[in-house]
């Protein structure tokens, strides 16, 4: 098992910042993948940002050069760090941890969510 713990959101005002981080514990060997959802009131999950172990970034299209996903390997943590933020970027955030066992076993694991909220 892997347990994920999230930290960093709040409130925030429309252009400011904030990071949020995720640190994994337990059974956290051949981590392929770290990321960051997000789940606003009425809409579907949706990516906003991940890494992959060896350190390739996917970001969605909404939040390119707004948002930053970043690694430590060494920390079993990732972050991302938002800055311009938008009161549409308000959502429960989400970490995810993406684990392949014997090359094709895949386990997903999902923390407990963060809330990011932007306003004025």
């Amino acid at each position: 098992q892997v347990q994920l713990v999230e930290s960093g959101g709040g409130l925030v005002q429309p252009g400011g910042s904030l990071r949020l981080s995720c640190t994994a514990s337990g059974n956290i060997f051949n981590i392929a993948e770290m990321g960051w959802y997000r789940q606003a009131p009425g809409e579907q999950r949706e990516l906003v940002a991940s890494v992959t172990f060896g350190g390739t970034t996917n970001v969605a299209d909404s939040v390119k050069g707004r948002f930053t996903i970043s690694g430590d390997n060494a920390k079993n943590t990732v972050y991302l760090q938002m800055n311009s933020l938008k009161p549409e970027d308000t959502a429960v955030y989400y970490c995810k941890l993406r684990q392949i066992i014997g090359g094709s076993t895949v386990y997903h694991y999902w923390g407990q969510g963060t809330q990011v909220t932007v306003s004025s």
